[in-house]
């Protein structure tokens, strides 16, 4: 059977939820047993998103094969529960530079190298090429930004172009607000959104309406006479008590079978396994029979994308544990003299301390870490945050003052965290980390580390240059650290525990590899632990 394709497109504005609206049908082609994909388009000409500000963009999500890749990418996995490649996401810089490469080697000779056809041309060669490829029965393809953007219109006309060669279904995904004053949900913007694409020669299938509230029906008969359709083709996306509840939100509106149809797929019986086990952690998600309050420390917690692979393990964990995490978010940079408001951590079950880059926060980091030390109370450290625990170990533990990280500090005396010789020969921006799946071992079976996992050697993904300096191993050993995870040459440091208590540190982003059906095994150790703490 040739690959089918869907268009997920955006208009109006960003921030709609279009990477959760494509996750939600690759989870429901799943729950009918069809193979689905996504791929990504992002329009910014960096090559990836491994060198860009968490501000602006949210989280750089790594997958196994070391890409780096749009956040989107950790929504489509949480949803799938199967690792993707990196081959699945085009930015604009990996086709612009393709373009230009394939010119200077002679590849377009006696040719104008145009946007059309030369690049649209890249644009499907490659989809198609996914599809030859990996065989999947529908390829989804989200196109980032909205629908009027110049970065994404070559790529938009891409589509309108595919369409001509194969099936496709287009869904576009728009806002319907309600103005306080009127009371009423308003679709002129939608509308508008809808010329837009016509502009561009394309006719949705489906709109997908964004909205505070549910889709009145008056609503529905307006847009879809504005928009050639149906009215059961202007589809409800009304606010979720969770994100995971709209692939079942979808189908109890008949979209999964409109779907199926337009695609010419045939409408067999879903899998009611896989059904019934979503519905179940939903419930635990929305109805769980426990709560901890659970601190989330880091240096970019004013954009919560920042850390949304964080935030999506914590409920994932909690649906494993039937508990609600509730999660309060800590700016590291106001603890830096010492001087936060502590009592908030009075309040809490858990602390958990994220990664990032640069000495912007990071002695405050260091006074929580300290403070859920000595506190007691449940800690987990990912990345950055296992680095700096090492570091507040041997200043107030080990007696080694000033003791730092050499990205953070340079001159310190006791370079606790070092860049390693193999890394300092790398200039290329991009190929100077540790990135990906690493293997690792964990030969203590009574640490936390190995109670989490139940087996080793584990694997987990990573993003980091810097590594514990294994010229402390003894020292910091003992005066009580534990070393409890190493690599299989057993040569790099990979977690790190306290004595007693639960504290414990890894060099790895577990969060990366956290998912709805099968969470992250450190967040859940951490989620128990808090349970047991009282407050």
């Amino acid at each position: 059977m040739p690959t089918k394709y869907v268009v997920v497109l955006g208009s109006l504005l960003s921030g709609l939820g279009k990477g959760v609206v494509t996750s939600s049908i690759l989870r429901i082609l799943d729950f009918y047993n069809y193979k689905a994909l996504p791929v990504k388009f992002d329009g910014y000409l960096n090559f990836d998103c491994g060198t860009m500000n968490p501000f602006q963009h949210g989280e750089v999500f790594v997958l196994d094969d070391k890409s780096e890749v749009d956040m989107d990418f950790g929504i489509y996995e949480r949803f799938l529960n199967k690792d993707l490649t990196g081959d699945l996401s085009i930015t604009g810089g990996k086709l612009l530079g393709a373009i230009i490469s394939k010119e200077r080697q002679g590849g377009y000779l006696g040719q104008t190298v145009q946007i059309i056809p030369h690049l649209t041309n890249e644009i499907i060669s490659r989809i198609e090429k996914l599809s030859d490829e990996k065989k999947p029965d529908v390829l989804i393809i989200e196109v980032g930004g909205t629908v009027g953007d110049i970065e994404n219109s070559y790529f938009i006309e891409a589509m309108r172009q595919l369409a001509l060669k194969h099936e496709v279904v287009f869904i576009n995904l728009t806002y319907l607000p309600t103005l306080d004053v009127v009371g009423e949900q308003k679709t002129k913007p939608a509308q508008i959104g809808v010329r837009l694409i016509l502009q561009d020669g394309i006719r949705t299938n489906f709109i997908i309406c964004r909205s505070q509230t549910a889709l009145l029906e008056s609503t529905k008969e307006k847009l879809a006479l504005f928009a050639n359709l149906s009215k059961e083709r202007i589809i409800d996306d009304k606010d979720q008590q969770t994100l995971y509840n709209l692939p079942l939100h979808f189908m109890d509106v008949g979209f999964d079978r409109l779907l199926l149809k337009d695609l010419g797929l045939q409408l067999r019986q879903p899998n009611k396994k896989k059904i019934a086990e979503w519905k179940e952690n939903v419930k635990r998600t929305i109805s769980p029979k426990h709560e901890v309050n659970i601190a989330v420390v880091g240096k970019y917690t004013h954009l919560h994308d920042s850390y949304a692979s964080v935030k999506e393990a914590l409920i994932h964990a909690g649906a494993k544990t039937d508990t609600r995490a509730n999660v309060t978010w800590i700016e590291s940079t106001d603890y830096d003299d010492g001087k936060g408001d502590y009592n908030i951590f009075k309040k809490m079950h858990g602390v958990v301390v994220t990664g990032g880059f640069g000495s912007r926060g990071t002695e405050g980091m260091i006074n929580i870490i300290k403070h859920a030390r000595t506190n007691n109370i449940p800690y987990l450290g990912l990345c950055l945050g296992m680095q700096l625990m090492v570091v507040e170990y041997a200043r107030n533990m080990a007696g080694l003052a000033g003791a730092n990280s050499s990205e953070l500090d340079p001159k310190t005396k006791h370079k606790l965290i070092v860049l390693l010789d193999s890394q300092k020969r790398i200039t290329a921006k991009g190929g100077t980390m540790r990135l990906g799946a690493q293997e690792c071992l964990l030969p203590d079976k009574d640490s936390v580390a190995y109670k989490a996992y139940g087996k080793s050697p584990i694997s987990e993904r990573h993003r980091h240059r810097y590594e514990f300096n294994n010229n402390y191993r003894k020292i910091l050993t003992d005066k009580g650290l534990k070393i409890t995870g190493l690599t299989t040459d057993r040569k790099l440091v990979e977690f790190v525990e306290w004595s007693s208590g639960f504290g414990i540190g890894t060099q790895s982003h577990p969060e990366l590899k956290s998912r709805f059906e099968s969470p992250a095994p450190l967040f859940v150790s951490l989620i128990e632990a808090a349970k047991s703490r009282n407050v």
